[in-house]
């Protein structure tokens, strides 16, 4: 699977050319940094002193790094794919060598971060329900109101919660047809190349 890095992304990648093997290492440092702890504008600064460019170009240059290795790692792509990515933004064969190695050497640290920033939803815990049915009021001796009442217990992060849920029987049928769609649909192939391409 190769990456497709928009016009954007190779402008901002354009830069890393113009420097020093060491610089662009130092680069990979900062974007792995730039995950981690987020943007440090001193950073960009201090650098763009010593290399005499404006800020923003150094940013710039960060930014797209920290965009090829966090998609790459995403995707987990082979080093082929990674080389073959790479190789359209026509660079040298000694910085396609030092990103490829950038990219070996950060991937697993990158998934690890992108992982702890995903948010934790809620899993299932356990579900409890009942069946109200209204024969008769008042006004209205002979009618027939059934209610589904759901008390569903959630986890999350070893909290648990516990919500109340009251519905008909027709839109809870609806709601099962439509989950059990949504669980033959994650059998198609294309549903199992997406869910492979997330973990």
């Amino acid at each position: 699977m190769l990456l497709d890095l928009s016009e954007e992304h190779k402008e901002h990648l354009a830069f890393l050319p113009q420097v020093d093997s060491a610089v662009v290492a130092e680069f990979g440092r900062i974007a792995v940094e730039f995950l981690r702890r987020g943007s440090n504008p001193k950073i960009y600064e201090g650098a763009a002193r010593k290399l005499s460019v404006s800020s923003d170009t150094i940013q710039h240059g960060v930014e797209g790094l920290t965009y090829l290795l966090t998609e790459s790692s995403k995707l987990m792509i082979s080093e082929l794919d990674f080389q073959d990515s790479v190789f359209v933004l026509g660079f040298s064969e000694e910085l396609n060598r030092l990103l490829l190695q950038l990219y070996l050497d950060n991937r697993k640290e990158i998934r690890t971060i992108l992982n702890e920033l995903a948010p934790r939803l809620p899993s299932y815990h356990s579900l409890e329900w009942r069946l109200d049915v209204q024969l008769a009021s008042r006004s209205l001796r002979q009618q027939i109101k059934p209610a589904v009442t759901i008390k569903l217990h959630l986890d999350q992060n070893g909290d648990h919660s516990t919500h109340f849920l009251q519905t008909d029987p027709a839109t809870l049928l609806h709601l099962v047809q439509q989950l059990e769609q949504a669980l033959e649909e994650m059998k198609t192939n294309h549903c199992r190349r997406v869910v492979r391409s997330i973990k």
